[in-house]
């Protein structure tokens, strides 16, 4: 499906990092893993810079999911629990995502969240486009876009997917799980900042020690995260985690620590390879991650 070209000059724009707050949905496969809790409360947390105005509950497919759309409505489940906890469960609504991944490059999902993000999109004005936050499967993001090809000029997809352009492969579980979702988001010209996993965001590890010491006493949603990190592993001695997801809030809160630059587009190959030709359009690669200030940001904040 063609989508409209964005001018490159505005799609250079678009990928600047933000200066002021920004308004964001967050696409997130919540029960999938122990990152995305983490993730969800900084978003809100987060209240100088941004402005959390959905959550989409994203598709996921593994021994914690009996399907994808079981993991997506597990997903929704958990957002609502931690909106529960931290007594926001009526301020911010909650969308269900798709029930399957796309079948082809052509077809899209139809879901509340989709239907929603074209809504909200159409509704951006030029100077102040959507953020679509995405730590997880992209399906809901891409069904989207094939609902509606116009929002490529309305909004800015910031996404926690795939390894790092150097890897040996890029068959990370976000990316792979839905490989025409992710090929259209890399393919349709849509302004995206990509965070990559291994190479990148894995430097957000931390230890049941530090959640103890900087989480645990935060109030129920604290005592919460900590529940959930600790139960994550058998034995904790010399062992750490990676946060990865929370990536994607501290780009929006410091650029400055996640370096990135312009490259070209990549091309993902059917085997989960990243080829490039650089006479593709430029998204924002975050090529590193400076670990400690995310950590005393997101700790800090938890107060």
């Amino acid at each position: 499906m063609p989508f409209p070209k964005c001018p490159q000059e505005q799609l250079i724009r678009r990928l600047n990092p933000p200066e002021g707050k920004v308004r964001i949905v967050l696409d997130t496969d919540t029960y999938n893993e122990i990152d995305d809790q983490f993730a969800v409360v900084y978003a809100l947390q987060s209240k100088a810079k941004i402005q959390v105005e959905g959550f989409y509950a994203a598709p996921f497919f593994n021994s914690l999911s009996s399907s994808p759309k079981d993991g997506m409505e597990k997903s929704y489940l958990e957002l609502e629990k931690i909106l529960s906890i931290m007594g926001r469960n009526d301020d911010i609504p909650i969308y269900k995502g798709s029930e399957s991944y796309l079948i082809d490059a052509h077809t899209p999902v139809e879901s509340e969240a989709a239907r929603n993000l074209v809504e909200r999109a159409m509704a951006s004005g030029e100077d102040d486009p959507l953020y679509v936050v995405a730590i997880g499967a992209i399906t809901n993001v891409a069904s989207a876009l094939l609902m509606e090809p116009r929002i490529v000029d309305k909004i800015v997809v910031l996404w926690l997917g795939g390894h790092a352009l150097h890897w040996p492969n890029t068959k990370e579980f976000n990316l792979a799980q839905d490989l025409h979702a992710s090929r259209i988001i890399l393919d349709s010209g849509v302004p995206l900042i990509l965070v990559p996993c291994m190479g990148v965001s894995s430097h957000l590890q931390t230890t049941l020690s530090e959640i103890r010491d900087y989480v645990k006493e935060k109030g129920g949603i604290g005592e919460y995260l900590y529940t959930t990190f600790k139960d994550c592993h058998n034995d904790h001695f010399g062992y750490s985690r990676v946060i990865w997801d929370i990536s994607t809030i501290a780009f929006l809160n410091n650029a400055a620590w996640l370096p990135s630059s312009l490259v070209h587009s990549p091309i993902l190959s059917e085997d989960f390879r990243w080829s490039f030709d650089s006479s593709r359009h430029f998204i924002r690669y975050v090529n590193h991650i400076h670990r400690d200030e995310i950590f005393k940001d997101l700790f800090g904040k938890l107060s």
